[in-house]
């Protein structure tokens, strides 16, 4: 069969583009371009430009790490094409090419190309999916971090950064210095507030380079705030062959999706956006209440999935919620100490929202795995779930889960340090080497004691007290039985 390109398309019997993809031109540069652009944002585009619009607004790919090669040369070889397949949980497969991304470009490959696209007054937007911890900040501050050496490079490397802000920075300086209007710049990331978050990096970061030039991005650059959400695992050996045995497709890194998806942003855009409410987008005034909802109840209980599932046995996710004590404790979680930190939700079934998390996290179609929702977990549990520890101390709430929840995610790096699970269930975490070496301290408070990620909570007898009771029972009795200790058999 031959490997998808345009000149395939023609061949295929699944869904395709049915629109000229060579007279649309980009309006929107994303930077990273990985397996949940690829079913979030890039997909809402492919439908309008289905239904005959937003053609001007193509998207430009671009890497900033040197292992975003992978993508270019598959992007490269593919036409910038590629097959979103979304699993329902019968099993049934049901797959789309997507032709919304135009254009990919690696930019330690050619810097000055990137450039070229920022400055393009076509581009109207630039998006970014660069996860929760790339963001340049401090983990248990949340304050843009001077100390970073990402930071301390791009402000002496302007031409040749190495983080996407860097590239935006700069973008925004030849923009300003040659009399275009400013990009609006939007974060896709699951982060509180990303709006102000990427602000925060972006005017940090232009601060340290150029004062004068972080005073008018202030003014003058819009970063509106969105709520992203759609289940959307890492593609593996086992998605390739089924597209290809099933559908007669040949797509080196085609996206398995679940089929639920959901874009609530904040409707602020200077220049112009795509009309993205034709194709279900919320667009509302304030998009923070649902924001937290999603970080708080989705993201939140992913961490506990991984950090009670992986010490429990299992791997993927669900067959972690086939366990009455995990689905337990996550309903438990979830409607006792998450939602009483959110506030109106005008709209939400916050009951049936939560009900359908349940069924969305049990979906065998979508085989994710634990180690993918434990990836980069440090800075994911001091932005999904540390604050919500926080909230609930403020107001006198019970902590007792969010605690049982971090003594297991101890037990889970004390796990991987005694070698408990293999290489490929180990997840990339940027803290890894503290993580585990606390973990296995035999002062169980040298957990707590990781001063970048829960800050001041290790002072707080109200949560440390119910941490340590939690990790000495894993210790001696294990996980399962101090799970039925707390929520009964």
């Amino acid at each position: 069969m031959p490997r998808l390109s345009s000149a395939a398309l023609a061949q295929l019997e699944i869904p395709t583009p049915t629109y000229d993809r060579s007279a649309a031109s980009v309006g929107i540069v994303h930077f990273g371009v990985g397996n949940f652009h690829r079913s979030h944002q890039a997909v809402y585009l492919d439908q309008l430009m289905q239904g005959g619009s937003a053609l001007d607004w193509g998207i430009c790919g671009v890497g900033v790490l040197p292992q975003d090669s992978a993508m270019r040369d598959v992007m490269h070889a593919q036409d910038c094409l590629f097959t979103v397949v979304v699993r329902h949980p019968d099993g049934t497969l049901e797959p789309r090419v997507v032709g919304s991304l135009l254009e990919y470009l690696l930019a330690p490959d050619d810097p000055e190309a990137v450039f070229t696209r920022l400055v393009d007054p076509d581009v109207r937007l630039v998006t970014l999916t660069v996860t929760e911890g790339g963001y340049l900040k401090n983990a248990a501050t949340g304050l843009f971090d001077v100390a970073d050496p990402a930071v301390q490079h791009d402000v002496a490397h302007v031409a040749t950064p190495r983080t996407a802000f860097g590239y935006v920075v700069e973008g925004l300086r030849r923009r300003r210095d040659v009399g275009h209007p400013p990009f609006t710049v939007l974060s896709c990331d699951n982060l509180q507030g990303n709006g102000d978050v990427t602000r925060q990096t972006v005017v940090g970061l232009a601060r340290r380079i150029d004062p004068s030039l972080a005073d008018w991005i202030d003014e003058a650059v819009t970063f509106p705030s969105c709520m992203v959400d759609r289940i959307t695992p890492a593609t593996t050996d086992a998605d390739r062959d089924a597209l290809a045995s099933e559908f007669d497709v040949s797509d080196a890194w085609p996206v398995p999706a679940e089929p639920f998806t959901q874009w609530i942003v904040e409707d602020h855009f200077p220049l112009g956006r795509p009309p993205l409410e034709e194709v279900g987008v919320q667009l509302v005034d304030d998009v923070g209440p649902y924001e937290l909802m999603k970080l708080r109840l989705l993201n939140a209980s992913h961490q506990a999935i991984a950090y009670l599932g992986a010490p429990l046995g299992y791997t993927l996710v669900d067959e972690a919620m086939r366990d009455d004590l995990v689905r337990a404790f996550l309903e438990r979680y979830m409607a006792e100490e998450a939602a009483p930190t959110l506030g109106p939700l005008p709209g939400i079934d916050l009951d049936a929202y939560m009900a359908t998390l349940v069924e969305r996290f049990a979906n065998p179609g979508i085989r994710d795995t634990l180690v993918r929702l434990a990836t980069d977990g440090g800075n994911r549990m001091a932005t999904f779930t540390l604050p919500t520890v926080r909230a609930n101390l403020e107001a006198g709430r019970p902590v007792e889960l969010g605690a049982v929840m971090c003594a297991a995610w101890a037990e889970y790096w004390a796990l991987i340090a005694r070698g408990g699970l293999s290489d490929s269930e180990v997840p990339p975490d940027v803290h890894a080497d503290a993580l585990a070496s606390a973990a296995s301290d035999g002062d169980a408070s040298a957990f707590l004691e990781q001063r970048d990620l829960f800050g001041d909570l290790a002072d707080d007898e109200r949560f440390s007290q119910p941490f340590l009771r939690a990790r000495a029972a894993i210790v001696r009795r294990g996980l399962r039985a101090t799970l039925v200790d707390l929520l009964g058999s």
